[in-house]
């Protein structure tokens, strides 16, 4: 039986019981789903997790997603991405190295593929190796932000539609290989989304979000910057301190994440991360 421990007022929760590596019947992995409906965030501490076994779970939640910085640089599909600064080999990349500073791109609010056709649905993360100081993931709730908006404001920004855009969100940090942001031309969302099965809307931007078709730059800039704030007020943020054993589970469609800093010249960090492809049922019509 699912233990539930809420972690903030809004959303987030730890749950015991249950070990992701091994067999879960059909009626476990519906309370899984009910609890991401529900919470948004799940953290499962002490999982002896493997990729074979990851993978294994990752399908029991849906399809699983092809890593898009692999599939667009070489057009070959893998399901996992590693986030932290240890290579497979088990070498250390310090803080100067390119790919440490790409990675600094995840510091920036966002969610998980809004980059993409169809978004993400959840980000499945386990943590291997992680830092002594800083290496953080915050997490903040679209849901609970448009909840507190006011219903003129909730009315404004119903028809509105997004532009997402990978390129325009992370090039400033890095540069974006030519084959990968030829892979990821922008991508236009609704504004506001709905949870097919509870119901519950949230709005839809972050790092990604690029502009809102029919608008002036600024003005576009200005709400989408306005509307990221107000989810990510700092009472709204949920931290999550990383624990090796973690197996954090994260629902793209109303949570925007980011990670926080971490000395790469001193620390180890390796977490492996799939994502679960997204369905049309996420989405209200264009």
């Amino acid at each position: 039986m699912l233990e539930i421990e809420p972690l903030h007022d809004s959303f987030a929760a730890r749950l015991h019981g249950v070990d992701l590596t091994g067999p879960l019947s059909a009626d476990q992995v519906t309370a899984i789903q009910d609890a991401i409906d529900v919470y948004s965030l799940l953290v499962f501490p002490k999982q002896a997790m493997t990729d074979a076994a990851h993978l294994h779970f990752t399908r029991l939640l849906g399809a699983p997603e092809a890593e898009h910085v692999t599939l667009g640089k070489t057009g070959e599909v893998v399901f996992f991405g590693t986030v932290g600064n240890v290579r497979d080999d088990g070498s250390k990349e310090d803080n100067t190295h390119s790919h440490t500073r790409y990675q600094a791109g995840n510091q920036l609010w966002h969610s998980d593929s809004s980059f993409r056709q169809v978004p993400s649905t959840v980000s499945i993360t386990h943590a291997y190796e992680v830092p002594g100081d800083g290496g953080a993931t915050q997490f903040a709730s679209m849901r609970a932000a448009y909840e507190r908006l006011a219903p003129g404001v909730r009315d404004r920004i119903a028809p509105l539609r997004v532009v997402h855009d990978y390129v325009f969100s992370r090039s400033p940090i890095a540069p974006v290989d030519p084959n990968h942001a030829a892979s990821l031309p922008p991508v236009v969302h609704p504004m506001v989304r709905c949870n097919p099965g509870t119901g519950r809307k949230n709005y839809y931007v972050g790092s990604h979000a690029r502009s809102i078709v029919g608008w002036a730059g600024q003005d576009s800039r200005r709400l989408l910057e306005d509307l990221a704030a107000h989810a990510t007020r700092p009472e709204d943020i949920y931290s999550h301190q990383w624990q090796a054993g973690d197996t954090v589970i994260w629902d793209n469609r109303c949570l925007l994440h980011r990670g926080t800093d971490y000395d790469a010249d001193r620390w180890r960090r390796r977490m492996r991360q799939t994502r679960v492809v997204g369905t049309e049922r996420g989405r209200l019509p264009l």
